[in-house]
């Protein structure tokens, strides 16, 4: 499948190159993410691809039904990398909500039985074109990202056990948005907002969207609970 149509736009963008520890000065951040949840999710995502960049305007796009498409091929091929061991996919984060803005970067959560199950697949995921980058500081995660051959970030997947509160989180924002969309309208809204005047920054955009997921967040979770009739 040619992931150009869904890559990021940003000029000059080496997302091998970038690091935690990485500046476009070459210092260290001052900021180092370091948490779990959705912000943790927001943070890592952030300044694993972009955290140098200013080209903010860019960074996020309307909406791109090719997402799902390109989220399904996926899907199939790590499935299918994985053989005989069970991994359920999903299709998270904002490119999985439809009429909101995204980085047009499909994110993917697995969930298998064991997370040595993921481990046991490092190497089919690599011959996908995968990097793993273990649990990349969030507890109970493995972590792969994806480039294409001209070296821009196309894919993330992050792995966790069934019944990960971690995993509960994703599946709930989202399915909390695409069911409610005012409220998603709110977000885009609010990701429009942040990515435009004179000199936006990386963190601001993520201070500017903790008020509204710390918000959500615990109401899409208890949400998602009634829904499956799981509520505590």
């Amino acid at each position: 499948m040619n992931t150009a149509p869904i890559a990021s736009t940003v000029k000059g963008l080496h997302p091998a190159r970038l690091h935690i520890g990485d500046t476009a000065s070459g210092r260290p951040l001052e900021r180092q993410p370091v948490e779990g949840g959705l912000r943790g999710f927001l943070l890592f995502a952030i300044h694993d691809q972009l955290a140098p960049y200013t080209a903010m305007t860019t960074f996020v796009v309307p909406h791109d039904p090719r997402w799902k498409l390109a989220f399904q091929d996926e899907a199939k091929a790590i499935e299918h990398a994985f053989e005989k061991t069970q991994i359920h996919l999903h299709h998270i984060g904002s490119t999985a909500i439809p009429g909101i803005l995204a980085k047009p970067i499909i994110d993917l959560l697995g969930t298998v039985s064991r997370l040595s199950n993921a481990d046991a697949n490092t190497h089919a995921l690599e011959d996908l074109g995968y990097e793993a980058m273990g649990a990349y500081g969030i507890e109970g995660r493995r972590y792969f990202r994806k480039m294409n051959d001209s070296g821009t970030r196309t894919h993330h997947l992050h792995v966790f056990e069934d019944g990960s509160k971690h995993a509960e989180r994703h599946l709930a924002f989202r399915d909390y948005l695409i069911s409610h969309p005012t409220v998603a309208k709110e977000y885009s809204a609010l990701k429009e907002h942040l990515t435009s005047g004179a000199a936006p920054t990386w963190d601001a955009y993520i201070d500017g969207k903790d008020p509204f997921v710390a918000r959500i967040e615990p109401q899409a979770v208890d949400w998602y609970r009634k829904q499956s009739g799981c509520a505590e």
